[in-house]
């Protein structure tokens, strides 16, 4: 009885390793699943690029490139790249800054309009602020530190760039 009950076990097991997997393949137009790659790419990929100069007070002008990527629509996908060269100085001065930003609604007295907060992870000392009003989102004004537009008859602004 003990034979025949192992013979039966083994031979289940044997069996059972035999046996054929039903698989599902999806079929999808080529294009439709194309078109949906692209699309994620390109939401992943958004990005917003200001240029301008800037006033300064020691040289002819501050030429400022704000790149924002949007990422993911994730706090932590945020990033940004801000590249500063001071004109007339002798030898010119270029910095550049990486980093996280974060959106806050509301600039001025649009509720629609966008405040970017460059540095929003670190002390509020080194954080930028750059906002915009609904209506023209292609004029980015640079801020000063309560997020206010600064109160001079100077060029604060910086353009969107067409890609």
């Amino acid at each position: 009885m003990k034979k025949i009950f192992l013979i039966i076990l083994i031979s289940g097991f044997l069996f059972s390793c035999n046996s054929r997997r039903s698989e599902r393949v999806l079929h999808a137009p080529l294009a439709d699943m194309q078109s949906s790659i692209i699309a994620d790419t390109k939401s992943l990929e958004e990005t917003s690029i200001y240029e301008g100069v800037l006033p300064c007070a020691d040289c002819s002008g501050i030429q400022t490139i704000l790149k924002i990527y949007q990422g993911d629509g994730t706090m932590e996908s945020h990033k940004f790249e801000l590249t500063t060269i001071y004109k007339g100085k002798s030898p010119e001065k270029k910095f550049f800054q990486k980093g996280n930003f974060n959106l806050e609604r509301g600039f001025e007295q649009d509720p629609n309009g966008t405040v970017y907060i460059l540095n929003w992870n670190l002390p509020e000392e080194k954080q930028l602020y750059f906002g915009y009003n609904a209506g023209a989102p292609n004029k980015l004004y640079a801020l000063d530190h309560k997020r206010q537009k600064n109160k001079s008859d100077l060029n604060y602004t910086l353009t969107l760039k067409e890609l």
